[in-house]
């Protein structure tokens, strides 16, 4: 587990959030993985900084799967100049068709954590509908069980091409999953930033 520091601003702050699993009917796990800013100023200079290096290409958005090495490693090095900490957690097993119950598992895990960083919204990148209301309901039943009670933390799901910070969340997960898939670089650029938790999902 990292020993990331918790960001100075605990008031308020809004969580990013994207998804990236290897399925594998033995060896299979789901990484969750949110970035987390110290402040707004920095969040806005973060996605200046991605739509930046998305550049004048016809793409949406950038994507970790997408990209070659060189590329994930630059990407990976611009997002540790920013102040923040981010949070993911890795769940396994994840056997085959059950990624969503790996999911469910992690998010509930996520959503505790990020409560106790200060995090009081979680946007995490919207999927279909039905998947969506699965998080919420997710979401909601975290907070009526495992959270104190009164506390606030809500969550929204949106397009990723309409936010730059959820390529960061997609970076992160992508480093994540490549350092279990024996591809440490990237991850090792962002280590002092992550906080990952490892989760046994019970799939």
């Amino acid at each position: 587990m990292d020993t990331a520091q918790k960001p100075s601003n605990t008031a308020g702050l809004v969580a990013y959030g994207d998804e990236s699993f290897h399925e594998d009917q033995e060896s299979g796990f789901y990484v969750l993985a949110t970035v987390v800013f110290d402040n707004h100023n920095i969040e806005d200079e973060a996605r200046d900084c991605f739509r930046a290096m998305r550049g004048p290409r016809s793409v949406a958005k950038l994507h970790w799967n997408e990209m070659d090495r060189s590329q994930q490693r630059r990407v990976a090095k611009r997002l540790a100049d920013f102040d923040g900490l981010h949070v993911v957690v890795t769940g396994e097993p994840v056997p085959r068709r059950r990624q969503e119950r790996a999911r469910s598992q992690c998010l509930k895990h996520l959503i505790y954590e990020l409560h106790g960083y200060g995090v009081r919204h979680l946007i995490l990148e919207a999927r279909e509908e039905e998947l969506n209301h699965a998080d919420s309901r997710t979401t909601a039943g975290v907070r009526q069980s495992d959270l104190p009670k009164g506390s606030q933390l809500r969550i929204d799901h949106v397009h990723g091409a309409n936010e730059p910070l959820l390529w960061a969340a997609d970076v992160v997960a992508g480093s994540c999953r490549a350092a279990r898939e024996g591809k440490p670089e990237p991850r090792s650029v962002l280590a002092e930033r992550i906080y990952e938790i490892p989760l046994d999902t019970e799939c």
